[in-house]
């Protein structure tokens, strides 16, 4: 009992120093002007100008070509040499449902039973995480918050990382459906795991046969919670989000979204999807590459696969985005930037691995039209770092901005590294 008691005390105390207090909301008329702004769709202006009113981007222009009157802004910010970019946004993510591996009380990202598309993983989304601050610093300002476990995991909701509570942090509330696709396991082929395959592929036909049926009825006689919550996947206002890596497996799913007829769909995970590239493309299907800081699936394989994967999907015109699901994901979701970093120095286009994670993304959860781009009407989500935001030497973010409003990028790491900076006169 006394252990239950200071465990509970722990997550509390974390929890209290966690939170940084969410920024206040900003009317005045704010100008960045002449830093290199990466816009997101594959462009970017050498020296800019970038107007911040009411939580919107109000004004984007080349300072080269377009003289600024500066004289209606409440506020110039002058960041000449540095660079802005679009919030990036973490797919595939369970920051705020998950803080402490070790403590179980921190950890909400799991539900029991096989198929659960009824869960909903916003409302268990603790905005006071303390992990939350350490990955805005650098830049990831969203995140698509996932439940995990069993077959059909539950619904995702996109967040922004500035909130005192979920209601106020959704972007897009349960904007999809997750599905853990079976292992055909490619490995080591055997029978045994074949059909261990098949019958797992007849349990999600079969329940997914059973919602459609019921989604279809017109008067149905009862309410079913989990079928009921399978609507939105086969009118195509939800997405289906498939946890998937290997190209057998990859394949299938492919023919499932034609047995189905279902309109939206991103593979999630995809490390083989570069053998079928033009396939994926064809079928209208999305990917979120895992991470790219890990070994290859096959020993075999390139150990320089996972690096150049992007660049292979951005050159046959897949939409993809990189993700960071994987051990300690929540921590090193602040290093989401550099994965982006390593994948341009094989090969993937500077401007394309800026899209990677922010209009990409955004594309693929549905939100392009408010956010993933620094472009007029959209919201003031975004950054300036005065240096390269994917080169983890000279990544330093100065500025944040959410919904217009400039945040905090202070946390609890930062703070520690200049208390004992003081305490030892270091320079």
């Amino acid at each position: 009992m006394k252990k239950t008691v200071f465990i509970l005390y722990l997550v509390s105390c974390f929890r209290l120093i966690g939170q940084e207090t969410p920024a206040i909301a900003n009317n005045k008329n704010i100008l960045l002007l002449d830093g290199t702004a990466h816009i997101g769709n594959g462009n970017y202006i050498k020296r800019s100008a970038i107007a911040i009113k009411d939580g919107k981007i109000t004004l984007v222009e080349n300072a080269l070509v377009k003289t600024i009157d500066t004289s209606g802004y409440d506020q110039v910010i002058r960041i000449k040499g540095k660079h802005v970019y679009p919030g990036f946004i973490a797919c595939n993510s369970t920051i705020g449902l998950m803080d402490i591996e070790a403590v179980r009380a921190s950890r909400d990202s799991y539900e029991v039973g096989e198929f659960n598309p009824n869960v909903r993983s916003i409302i268990a989304y603790n905005t006071d995480s303390k992990i939350t601050p350490t990955v805005r610093s650098n830049g990831v300002l969203m995140g698509q918050i996932c439940p995990k476990g069993g077959t059909i995991s539950g619904s995702s909701s996109v967040v922004h990382f500035d909130a005192w509570n979920w209601e106020d942090a959704v972007v897009s509330l349960d904007e999809g459906i997750h599905l853990n696709w079976p292992k055909y396991n490619s490995l080591v082929d055997t029978a045994s795991f074949s059909n261990d395959y098949q019958r797992a592929l007849n349990s999600i036909s079969s329940f997914f046969s059973r919602a459609k049926a019921y989604n279809n009825e017109l008067n149905n006689s009862y309410f079913n919670i989990k079928l009921n919550a399978l609507k939105g996947i086969f009118n195509g206002e939800q997405q289906l989000y498939v946890h998937v890596n290997f190209v057998k497996e990859i394949n299938d799913v492919i023919q499932f979204k034609k047995d189905f007829k279902l309109q939206r769909l991103c593979v999630v995970g995809g490390a083989d999807s570069w053998m079928i590239a033009k396939r994926i493309k064809e079928n209208n299907i999305s990917i979120m590459l895992p991470r790219t800081h890990r070994l290859p699936n096959y020993s075999h394989q390139d150990i320089h696969l996972p690096y150049c994967t992007a660049g292979v999907l951005a050159n046959e015109g897949v939409l993809f985005c990189i993700q960071n699901a994987g051990d300690m994901q929540e921590m090193i979701t602040r290093n989401l930037p550099f994965m982006v970093g390593t994948a341009i120095a094989y090969g993937l286009d500077y401007e394309k691995g800026v899209s990677a994670i922010s209009l990409n993304a955004a594309k693929i959860l549905g939100i392009d039209h408010t956010v993933g781009s620094i472009e007029e009407g959209k919201d003031a989500t975004l950054f300036i770092s005065s240096g390269d935001a994917f080169d983890v030497k000279t990544n330093n973010v100065e500025y944040a901005f959410i919904k217009g409003r400039l945040i905090s990028l202070e946390n609890d790491q930062i703070r520690k590294y200049k208390k004992y900076k003081k305490k030892y006169d270091l320079k």
